[in-house]
């Protein structure tokens, strides 16, 4: 008379709707907390799919230029791709510096390059205006900013996934010790331990652990995939701002010593003196 509804009716079924509150509580908990699990390793996963393909259009076309600041001259834009968020960023800054903080340069033409395409020295030489060292520290920190900001937003999530590969067996064997407790409790109230009486008790707490498991496996899995993922996307996010910061120095920052920068400076303001006393003078002419 017992052991005909167990085979009528699914295991899972059977042992929740013998569970007691507390064991129900515990697995409407874990299928919250796999709700959540799945939307982020979701969301997730497209996120990390779609930064992986940017950066490596990102990285291809930036490989092609010698200039640092050619990809912002161009309107270029590679959306998803973490690299090009921290480029855009230090391409802002040196652009505010070039506008604002430049350096005039001496330059006398150099001659073409042998393959028609410039490369760094050649662009170095043919620059008319640099920045500072000061302006290029604060280029620096920008890119420092931007890679930890990049790197956060990578890792943004991913505690809920931890949370679920650790937490989600521990909320189940709380459940499945809490049903075992009520099942000997409701033994030793009746007397009498008998298969009758254990069965729905244990496969009730037996559910929580079961549904633990199916929490925390899935979310295991994406977990240790997308952790390497990111940990490759912020190495490489790490090495290209120590590259693009080479490179911006390497074009755009001046070395010269400081006698020769003062040289620069006085015959640049003397220029401005004599243009502006020209002019003057032809306008006492005209009036005149």
């Amino acid at each position: 008379m017992f052991v005909q509804p167990l085979f009528a009716e699914n295991a899972l079924v059977y042992a929740i709707q013998n569970a007691t509150t507390e064991g129900k509580i515990t697995v409407i908990a874990l299928l919250l907390l796999s709700l959540f699990s799945w939307t982020i390793i979701i969301t997730k996963f497209r996120q990390l799919l779609i930064a992986r393909q940017a950066t490596k259009n990102f990285f291809a076309a930036y490989n092609a230029t010698r200039d640092p600041l050619e990809i912002r001259r161009q309107g270029l834009e590679f959306e998803g791709a973490p690299a090009y968020q921290l480029y855009i960023r230090g391409a802002d800054e040196m652009t505010f510096h070039l506008e604002n903080n430049a350096v005039p340069m001496q330059v006398a033409a150099p001659s073409s390059p042998e393959n028609g395409q410039a490369d760094t020295a050649f662009l170095a030489r043919s620059t008319p205006t640099k920045i500072s060292m000061p302006s290029f520290e604060a280029v620096k920190v920008v890119l420092e900013e931007a890679a930890g900001g990049e790197a956060m937003a990578l890792e943004r999530g991913m505690i809920v996934l931890s949370t679920a590969v650790a937490g989600g067996p521990f909320i189940g064997l709380l459940g499945t010790v809490w049903g075992v407790m009520a099942t000997f409790a409701g033994i030793a109230a009746s007397g009498g331990a008998t298969l009758k009486a254990m069965a729905p008790g244990v496969a009730a707490a037996l559910v929580a652990t079961v549904t633990g498991l199916l929490v925390a496996i899935p979310a295991m899995f994406a977990y240790n995939f997308m952790v390497t993922t990111i940990r490759h996307l912020t190495q490489e996010l790490d090495g290209f701002a120590s590259r693009y910061a080479n490179q911006i120095e390497h074009v755009y920052v001046d070395h010269r010593p400081l006698a020769e920068e003062i040289r620069t400076a006085n015959e640049a303001l003397a220029g401005r003196i004599v243009g502006a006393l020209k002019s003057n003078e032809t306008t006492a002419l005209v009036e005149s």
